[in-house]
């Protein structure tokens, strides 16, 4: 490239990354790199391709959402220089930009580097953002902090060898109290605080649920343990990971997650492998610096210019549903609506100033796409009202009936099915004027995603819609799945929402009325909402709405999607966040080389558990490359070596000294010494050697053969 990429405010880490990228993007245009090959890459950096032909979406990893003003506002700088000049807040509390060119993501990376912010792990079939409670920290209700927990979670997954190429995804959860803000019950792992006490001391730790998820089969996570030790959390995660790597799904793509897993195996049977893999792990003990994430400084004392509020009505509503005291007596949160999660440039360097003059130096995004200002005065907060009504950030009812949650659905998202931004905005605007009473409503959610995939997070709301199509021959109707049922009781259970009925996209606000006229009319005097549900039956509300599924008395604009003056056209992409269709054997091949090198590199700096991983990973991989050959499905890493066994090595085409299994599952078998380390490094590079003999030999005879179908880097 021929701007200067100047890397001098960058750590060494970020160095590496950044150059990396910015290498295999050029490899990728001169052609030299498969498209297929680069696009699995530069996912785990964050670079996701978008609907729009020739831009990609650029994620951010902020770990339990935390920013600071100054983080917020280059974040604010880079979305002007490189994309449309939108920050958008996601459901994991990350943040991510649109239209970004991919020759501009090195610069972009590098720039939010400088001020500690990474896109590293931000995507692809790794750890993924960690998200908490926004108000850790400050949480009336919490035992103790959860931010050092999650932030030495981030740490010590991110760029660990065992989670760099897993078959799908992984999303961990910290709550700060059993009221369950952060959704620990459709994560992989979940975690909420706890603390017993023995021989007078007081001991923390954690309840751990694992094994749940949403998308289109969701299910609620079981507990794995009432209380866990809070040094033994990062040790059964990495052992759990373990586990998933080479046990899960890698062909499949919608089986290939850890609730699949735990379903197959039982909580007890997937258990009892997470055991057997504990030996195998570098560290038996984690202990967490329950100062890594300090209590933040308040703002320097400032007289607010005005005490009054500019309006009375909006103001005292907002502070009804949008404040908080803190935990910490006479200090106050402000939660902040961001209609969409959509902030402007100039919107949020504004906001950065605001922070800096008024509160800690502290901003968390929240799931609900939201953010939270902590320690601000009460004397300031009618100034911040009006500070934050200007930049449009001022509606009251967060986290209410009234702040609807929607995914970028088919604004930029290849998977959208239908727009679930546009019907969003409809929705919170039937709640502001026909159901004002109902603003202060925090007991009912509503959450929409452009598709079944869930971004959206629409199976835990109480009220919930996702992307689909009716057909009406020669048309196709944008419409929606309404489910019902789903979210957080108000003592902490957690629901998956029942799919009820599908309706016509522009028929939802009509639902949305009636659901909410019959819950009014024939709930219970203070009857949650779910409880409501329930009582009357998934018939009785399918009854309810099945009027407005009628499509022939559907006017001609019922045929367009919100936002569209046409007729509507489905148009669904491919996701990208997992799966390569196409792959030589020996671009595989050429994997296990690096994963060798990577083992070699890792005794060199004496990280002897790393080196047995990648050591085990190049044997895994070799293995897979020569069965692709032979046109042997690969699927699991477990599969793949009890079939290299069955096919090479009983079949007399490859000489071992062991059974292949017996060479591989050392791993879980040793403690990892330096010892152990530096043998099974020589032997995954010794039968690497004769991998490469066996490939040779089938190229000698003409064997040059492309692999088609789903590929999942093993």
């Amino acid at each position: 490239m021929s701007r200067n990429l100047d890397l001098s405010k960058v750590a060494d880490v970020n160095v590496k990354d950044i150059l990396e990228l910015q290498r295999r993007i050029n490899a990728f245009k001169s052609g030299k790199e498969d498209e297929e090959r680069f696009k699995h890459y530069r996912l785990t950096r964050g670079v996701y391709g978008q609907r729009q032909f020739g831009v990609h979406m650029f994620r951010t990893k902020i770990p339990y959402g935390k920013l600071t003003a100054e983080q917020l506002i280059r974040l604010a700088d880079v979305s002007e220089k490189y994309t449309n000049g939108n920050l958008h807040i996601t459901t994991r509390q990350n943040i991510q930009m649109h239209y970004v060119k991919l020759a501009d993501s090195p610069y972009v990376w590098k720039e939010l580097a400088e001020v500690g912010v990474t896109a590293r792990e931000a995507c692809g079939n790794t750890v993924r953002n960690l998200t908490a409670s926004a108000n850790a920290g400050i949480d009336p209700d919490e035992l103790f902090d959860v931010s050092p927990y999650v932030h030495a979670t981030y740490e010590y997954f991110l760029r660990n060898p065992i989670c760099q190429d897993m078959g799908r995804k992984i999303k961990p959860a910290f709550s700060s109290s059993d009221k369950d803000s952060a959704f620990t019950y459709f994560h992989d792992f979940g975690f909420i605080p706890r603390i017993k006490k023995e021989k007078g001391e007081e001991i923390r730790g954690f309840k751990l649920v694992i094994g749940g998820g949403l998308g289109a089969q969701s299910m609620v996570a079981q507990t794995a343990y009432e209380f866990i030790a809070e040094d033994q959390i990062i040790p059964f995660m990495e052992a759990a990971i373990r586990v998933f790597d080479r046990y899960g799904e890698r062909e499949k793509r919608f089986k290939a997650r850890m609730k699949f897993l735990v379903k197959k195996y039982g909580l007890e049977g997937f258990m009892e492998l997470v055991e057997k893999e504990r030996i195998a792990i570098k560290n038996k003990s984690v202990s967490i610096d329950r100062n890594l994430v300090p209590v933040p400084e308040p703002a320097p004392f400032k007289e607010a210019p005005t005490k009054e509020a500019r309006n009375q009505s909006k103001f005292d509503l907002w502070l009804a549903t949008n404040i908080y005291e803190q935990k910490q007596k006479g200090w106050y949160a402000v939660q902040v609506r961001v209609p969409l999660g959509d902030i402007q440039a100039e919107t949020a360097r504004k906001l950065a100033q605001l922070v800096k003059e008024y509160a800690a130096d502290d901003i968390r995004l929240t799931v609900n796409q939201g953010l939270i200002l902590k320690f601000v005065r009460k004397e300031t907060l009618a100034h911040i009202f009006n500070v934050l009504d200007e930049l449009g950030l001022a509606e009251p009812g967060f986290d209410t009936l009234a702040d609807v949650t929607a995914c970028p659905g088919t604004d930029t998202c290849a998977l959208g099915v239908t727009n679930s931004t546009g019907l969003a905005g409809i929705l919170e605007e039937v709640v502001r004027e026909e159901y004002t009473h109902l603003i202060n409503e925090s007991n009912i959610k509503i959450k929409i995603s452009g598709c079944m995939n869930a971004c959206g997070q629409h199976m835990a709301a109480q009220i919930g819609f996702h992307g689909s199509s009716i057909k009406k021959r020669p048309l196709v109707i944008p419409a929606m799945q309404v489910v019902l049922g789903g979210g957080v009781a108000p003592n902490g259970e957690g629901f998956i929402a029942e799919k009820v009925i599908k309706l016509p996209t522009k028929m939802i606000p009509d639902g949305l009325r009636s659901i909410l006229n019959d819950y009014e009319t024939n709930g219970k005097e203070g009857e949650y909402f779910n409880d409501y549900y329930y009582r009357q039956g998934k018939r009785y509300f399918y009854d309810l709405l099945k009027p407005l599924a009628d499509i022939e008395k559907l006017s001609p604009s019922d045929y367009f999607d919100w936002g569209q003056d046409h007729e509507y056209v489905q148009e669904i992409g491919v996701g990208e966040c997992a799966g390569v269709a196409l792959d030589m054997v020996g671009t595989i091949i050429n994997d296990a080389k690096e994963k060798v090198k990577l083992s070699n590199l890792a005794i060199e700096n004496k990280a002897w558990a790393d080196s047995i991983y990648q050591s085990y990973a190049a044997m895994v991989i070799g293995a897979k490359a020569l069965l692709l050959s032979a046109d042997k499905k690969c699927n699991t890493h477990k599969g793949i070596i009890n079939d290299f066994q069955t096919h090479y090595v009983n079949g007399n085409l490859i000489e071992l000294s062991t059974d292949f299994p017996n060479l591989v599952l050392q791993i879980n078998e040793n403690e990892p010494t330096e010892g152990f380390a530096k043998r099974y490094h020589l032997q995954a590079a010794d039968f690497f050697k004769k991998v490469i003999q066996i490939r040779e030999a089938q190229l000698k005879g003409g064997d040059d053969k492309e692999v088609i179908g789903n590929y999942y880097k093993a």
